[in-house]
């Protein structure tokens, strides 16, 4: 079973597309504390936030969570 790196996965994404919290924050609706949250592995987005970050990230399910 492979090991979910999401939050590890979501900053290394954000950061290379040149994007602050705050900026990925307002691009799918939530606070920038929250995505502080899911990058620290406090907790994880719904499944339509997974889908709208996908989307953003042009970034697969799998690619994403693993």
């Amino acid at each position: 079973m492979k090991e979910i790196k999401f939050a590890e996965n979501l900053r290394l994404l954000r950061r290379s597309a040149g994007m602050t919290q705050r900026e990925l924050a307002q691009s799918v609706g939530v606070d920038q504390r929250t995505v502080s949250a899911w990058e620290k592995g406090v907790c994880e987005p719904s499944f339509s936030l997974l889908s709208r970050l996908c989307e953003i990230f042009d970034e697969t399910f799998d690619g994403i969570l693993t």
